[in-house]
């Protein structure tokens, strides 16, 4: 770094302190890690530690490529990951309708109700969507019941599973992930809607056509960074709404990373599962940034 720019350092010295903790996040906790993913082409053992573990090449990978399980949590993660897609929207529309609100109060309490979800924990959400869609307790079935529906085991038939799972997901997540597109609002110009309104547009052609190509960019940005994360299902929400009733539609790739790596000890075969995971979201994250960016002129990089 020349002299110039270590004056440019000292003088901003405040804003490289500000940003260093997240620096310092990502150095510990997902660029040092990167030298444990040598385990996957290794038969690692822990007394051995993972330079004197044995080197087996890609042995792990077709182990993996081969096995039963392969199509089925390959299947099932694209599927769950596909349903979350389609619902990508929902934020957006939230974003917009609570844009168009002008009575203050209101706002403010649609605003604290669609935000509250975001602040209960995995485990909490998890208690109450299995309480609620008890067969014989739940809330849920006790509604249907009124209305003529025997009661359904929401939990227990796989065809129910990744609904239940979605759905509940974007329940919690759509009142924050709309905060990221009303803070784009904001910076849409007024004088656009003045000058539509002037010139007849209603309502809905001033969300069309003024709101919607203001937020544009970032809806693109955020659309990149979900296709990044396209094959990453957390599995703590599915893991502890997984049940042998459901396995068939709930067992994904985090899960068997899971079972296999903590449960059964089997490190170097898990390790090769999960990089074999995030390899194919670097493929889908890089390719749809390429496509962002001939289309639209807007992406990561």
């Amino acid at each position: 770094m020349g002299s110039f720019g270590m004056k440019a350092v000292i003088r901003n010295w405040q804003l490289y302190a500000f940003v260093l903790p997240a620096v310092l996040y990502f150095v510990v906790f997902h660029y040092l890690p990167l030298y444990g993913v040598q385990i996957a082409f290794k038969n690692f053992v822990a007394t051995q530690g993972i330079w004197g573990s044995k080197w087996v090449g890609f042995d792990h990978f077709e182990t993996f490529f081969h096995s039963y399980y392969f199509w089925i949590l390959i299947r099932n993660t694209v599927l769950i990951s596909a349903y979350q897609l389609l619902l990508f929207p929902v934020p957006i529309i939230v974003a917009l309708s609570l844009n168009e609100l002008k009575n203050g109060l209101f706002k403010q309490l649609v605003q604290t109700v669609t935000y509250a979800p975001h602040f209960i924990s995995v485990v909490v959400m998890s208690g109450m969507i299995l309480a609620f869609l008890s067969p014989s307790a739940g809330i849920v079935n006790k509604l249907l019941g009124w209305v003529g529906f025997g009661p359904i085991g929401f939990l227990s038939e796989p065809g129910w599973f990744k609904t239940v799972y979605v759905f509940s997901g974007e329940w919690q997540s759509m009142g924050w992930g709309a905060i990221i597109y009303l803070a784009a609002l904001a910076g849409v110009n007024p004088d656009l809607h003045e000058a539509a309104t002037m010139d007849g547009a209603n309502r809905l052609q001033r969300i069309w056509h003024i709101n919607l190509p203001g937020i544009m960019p970032t809806i693109v940005i955020l659309f990149i960074l979900n296709m990044g994360s396209f094959m990453a299902l957390g599995f703590e929400k599915i893991l502890l709404l997984q049940n042998p009733l459901n396995m068939e539609a709930s067992d994904v790739i985090q899960t068997y990373v899971y079972r296999n790596g903590l449960l059964q000890g089997r490190y170097s075969f898990s390790a090769a599962v999960g990089l074999f995971n995030s390899a194919i979201n670097l493929v889908i994250l890089v390719t749809a940034n390429q496509v962002a960016r001939r289309l639209n002129q807007a992406s990561l990089w």
